[in-house]
């Protein structure tokens, strides 16, 4: 006779309690992470994952009421080892997957075990029990206490595949469909009411935030990162020293001459942190003076040196040169023992916040790069140098031809483009790790405990390493009295990863001129963001980080359309080739009132900024708006741009506006030039002062050219 799982290929056989948890040909070949079986009260999930920047995720089984445990326990093993049908997946859009993460699989599974608990709590101890009105009730309460819509419609995808699973089990509980599949989804979800509900709620970092963090991260590996490699090569030397030091009297006469004339003389004593004091530095004691670290112990405890070292803390200086200088002097009087650890934390943070914020790269890619990843290019035929390209993995909505997640990811068609301090930060980090080894290896990025941890440092530690090196970072600043280059509290909360992809975008949209240093650098990547068609930038299609700078953009642009409104009905006036073109884009160009923006708003936006000709781009290092049209630009743009390159702004191009504003500004800056000029040396002062006339003359210009918006129309 034939039974339902060999009629039926989506149906699993039913799994007995030494049944693997994860059946084997779902692991992949170079998985050793550990299975479990099916009885066991804990399930690792770790051997379905491969992505090297994803957390290792189990299901606990404790929390499940144990009237509905194994009702609960088999639709979770049949979704872990089975796949949903095509029919089932075929109206839920692009994004549905016959199998999906570990980590959602486990969420889902943890969804599904709250909803027994509401069960059990009703004295309700079989899913077959929970009927349509019983649904309704539960989906009631569960989206009441703030779930906003996003979630919530996750969670009603989430109890929808618990139905889905059951009918594909052994042994199905007999749980009804729930009534938001016949129904509609949107009739139970929280009203739309303009918050973050189901929105992209990610705010770019505030400029007063990003620029002295970058100044610090491209600080460290630029000018500190030869200093602190040399000085963690110096400690690790000293320790293998200290570790193969044997006991003999020569060591005890050398440590005795070296410790006891500082002691007795009230001189501070080499000291490390330790559990929150200071105690005496054993290792870096014997490996300085060849006692073994026994008698270093022995000799500590006879002359309570550690209470000396905590009382009268000194330093552990390492024969290493130091050659990084802030303002033209070293940065530190020597490299330290104790300090080795920390700085190479910090020198692998600075290179993340380069990557992460100067590439467009999402978390998880940074998280999945290889030392190799970015070979030295071959020049072009013509000498000049070619562009570095990064060779990376993504991870987000890959699946296999039968729509199954695949958690390794895979390769990118079209490499990242890595300008000068991405490439910097990459050689720093494959300095800092075997060759082919992931860049930020867990077990090579634990320099205090060595512990052996799974693939790369996950996102939790890295972002309590970017708050810790903030935290450094303005000690620092305080130390080398540099105050305008302490790093402010964000405004909307922790900086964290997923911030820095949107900032850059802000950033190449909202500041031409550059506040932090790299506008040149910038405007390069926007000329390769704007040859998309050709080049496919950092994506496999028009997507990627194109859809986040297009966003950008048209904010910048709604956001400029809408300060000219303002201005004109201020009674400001206006001039320029554009005014007219200008005037007519402030009317007709919707104001839009924050950040935070739906997620079907880069389409709109890529359409927006297609309108060659009425799309207003402010530019105030330039004084000026600039209602691009590609005809007229004198900047030089790509082939098919839909923005100027508005660091290389020309005199006299055809897409210029002025308003009072700019003039009044011009007027301004006119007379600190001068005031510049009069302290200056002669020939400078001759140039600055060149450069002031030239303001007030365009200010002029613009005084007698301006009309209002109603001559103009």
């Amino acid at each position: 006779m034939t039974s339902l799982a060999e009629a039926d290929p989506y149906i699993l056989s039913l799994p007995g309690p030494d049944s693997p948890v994860i059946q084997p040909h779902w692991i992949s070949p170079g998985n050793v992470h550990d299975n479990a079986r099916y009885c066991a009260s804990v399930w690792p999930l770790a051997p379905l994952i491969d992505n090297p920047g994803s957390k290792l995720v189990k299901i606990y089984w404790q929390r499940c009421p144990a009237p509905l445990l194994d009702q609960v326990k088999l639709p979770t093993w049949t979704m872990i080892n089975g796949r949903l049908r095509p029919t089932y997946l075929q109206d839920r859009g692009s994004r549905a997957r016959a199998r999906t993460s570990a980590a959602d699989m486990r969420n889902t599974c943890y969804e599904w075990m709250r909803l027994a608990r509401w069960l059990h709590a009703r004295r309700i101890t079989s899913f077959e029990a929970c009927t349509q009105d019983v649904w309704r009730a539960y989906i009631s309460e569960r989206l009441t206490d703030g779930v906003n819509r996003g979630s919530a419609e996750k969670i009603c995808s989430q109890l929808t595949d618990l139905w889905a699973f059951d009918q594909l089990s052994a042994r199905p509980t007999g749980i009804a469909r729930p009534p938001w599949e016949d129904e509609g989804v949107d009739d139970f979800l929280p009203a739309a009411d303009g918050s973050a509900r189901g929105e992209n709620s990610t705010e770019p970092l505030d400029p007063q935030v990003l620029g002295p963090l970058l100044v610090w991260a491209i600080r460290l590996v630029d000018d500190f990162a030869d200093d602190i490699l040399a000085s963690w090569d110096e400690r690790e030397r000293l320790l293998t020293t200290a570790a193969n030091n044997e006991a003999g009297p020569e060591g005890l006469a050398a440590l005795a001459e070296f410790l006891l004339p500082q002691a007795r003389s009230g001189n501070p004593l080499p000291s490390v942190r330790m559990h929150g004091r200071r105690s005496l530095a054993r290792t870096y004691v014997s490996a300085l003076t060849g006692a073994s670290l026994s008698q270093v112990d022995r000799f500590n405890e006879r002359h309570r040196l550690s209470d000396l070292a905590n009382a009268r803390p000194g330093p552990c200086p390492l024969p290493v040169p130091v050659t990084g200088r802030i303002n033209g002097k070293p940065w530190r009087e020597h490299m330290d023992f104790d300090e080795a650890a920390e700085l190479m934390r910090h020198l692998g943070t600075a290179a993340v916040v380069i990557c992460l914020y100067l590439t467009g790269m999402r978390p998880q890619e940074v998280q999945g790069l290889r030392s190799g990843c970015c070979p030295d290019p071959d020049p072009a035929a013509d000498g000049t140098p070619g562009r570095h390209l990064i060779r990376s993995h993504h991870y987000k909505n890959v699946a296999d031809a039968d729509g199954n997640h695949v958690s390794a990811g895979e390769e990118r068609e079209v490499p990242w483009v890595a300008i000068t301090p991405v490439v910097h930060a990459i050689r720093v980090l494959e300095r800092m790790v075997p060759p082919g080894e992931l860049l930020l290896s867990s077990a090579h990025h634990d320099y205090t405990y060595r512990r052996s941890y799974h693939g790369a440092l996950k996102g939790e530690t890295l972002r309590d390493r970017i708050e810790d090196f903030v935290t450094w970072a303005n000690h620092e600043a305080q130390v080398h009295h540099l105050p305008d280059q302490v790093i402010p509290e964000d405004p909307h909360g922790a900086i964290g990863m997923a911030r820095f992809r949107r900032t850059l975008a802000w950033h190449i949209a909202r500041r031409p001129g550059g506040l932090i240093a790299l506008a040149i650098q910038y405007g390069h990547m926007r000329t390769v963001l704007d040859a998309r068609t050709s080049s496919a930038y950092g994506s496999r299609s028009r997507g990627g980080i194109h859809s986040v700078l297009d966003v950008e953009t048209a904010l910048a642009a709604a956001d400029t359309a809408a300060h000219l409104r303002d201005r004109i009905a201020a009674g400001e006036k206006i001039s320029g080739p554009a005014a007219r073109r200008a005037v007519t884009a402030a009317a007709t160009t919707p104001r839009f009132e924050g950040r935070i923006v739906p997620n079907n708003f880069a389409k709109k936006a890529a359409r927006f900024l297609a309108r060659d000709g009425v799309v207003l781009y402010d530019n105030p290092d330039a004084f000026l708006i600039c209602a691009f049209k590609h005809e007229n630009a004198l900047c030089d743009p790509e082939p098919g741009a839909t923005a100027p390159r508005q660091y290389a702004c020309q005199t006299g191009c055809g897409n210029t506006v002025r308003t009072d504003s700019y003039a009044r500004q011009m007027r301004e800056r006119a007379c600190e030039i001068e005031q510049l000029a009069a302290a200056a040396p002669e020939m400078m002062g001759k140039r600055l002062r060149r450069n002031a006339d030239k303001l007030r003359v365009a200010a002029d210009a613009h005084d007698a050219t301006a009309q209002s918006a109603e001559d103009l129309a």
